[in-house]
């Protein structure tokens, strides 16, 4: 009765063994390794962090849902024909240096806007287009956001940052006012601008303490 119940004791072992080798197995492979890769990436120099106001217009871009119908992510030409599209070459890991939580979504319903800021740099397009997307691109099914607007009859105040609309949208008399939850995703849009030369992949870290901390070559 001791010999088996002994047996036993050390099947048990050698399964639970098995099972820690085999988590902490993984663990290195998907979680250190990566997170010591990544930890020494620096920011490439054309990227800038954001300001007050974008920050302001990418959470305004969560709120939206604009991550829900684009992506952040344009692909190498091996993947997907993004470059020919017009979307920049495909994107590392150094022009999410100061996306946190990145954006990089899972749909394209809509195009890819990662350099959407290089692709359209006009303000007045970008407002335009948010009160009013058929008005820019006939056939869209991006949805408007008018609360993001005030119309008024009569003329704008000082200061106010007037909504441009093609005439065959323009209604006599109005004027559309965009408040400062558009401008905020506006200046957002516009910093998403990744065109500068992208940085070489870091190469893999090695083993040892002399990996640790090692700048970029």
């Amino acid at each position: 009765m001791s010999a088996g119940k002994s047996f036993w004791e050390m099947d048990e072992l050698r399964l639970i063994s098995g099972a820690m080798v085999i988590l902490s197995g993984a663990t290195a492979l998907l979680v250190v390794m990566p997170y010591l890769l990544l930890e020494r990436v620096q920011p490439p120099a054309g990227l800038k962090p954001y300001t007050t106001e974008q920050l302001a217009g990418r959470q305004s871009y969560i709120a939206n849902g604009c991550v829900y119908c684009h992506s952040q992510q344009p692909r190498d030409i091996k993947q997907a024909p993004d470059a020919t599209r017009g979307w920049g070459r495909a994107s590392v890991a150094g022009d999410y240096a100061y996306d946190t939580p990145h954006l990089l979504g899972t749909m394209r319903t809509g195009p890819d806007l990662l350099n959407i800021g290089a692709r359209q740099p006009s303000k007045d397009w970008q407002l335009g287009h948010l009160y009013q997307p058929r008005a820019y691109t006939p056939g869209s099914i991006m949805p408007p956001y008018p609360y993001l607007f005030e119309v008024r009859q009569g003329a704008a105040q000082a200061g106010e940052a007037v909504v441009n609309l093609p005439p065959s949208f323009a209604k006599p008399g109005e004027v559309v006012i965009a408040k400062p939850e558009a401008l905020a995703l506006v200046a957002y849009l516009l910093s998403l601008d990744r065109t500068y030369p992208a940085l070489a992949p870091l190469p893999a870290p090695t083993t040892g303490a002399s990996a640790v901390g090692k700048d970029r070559p």
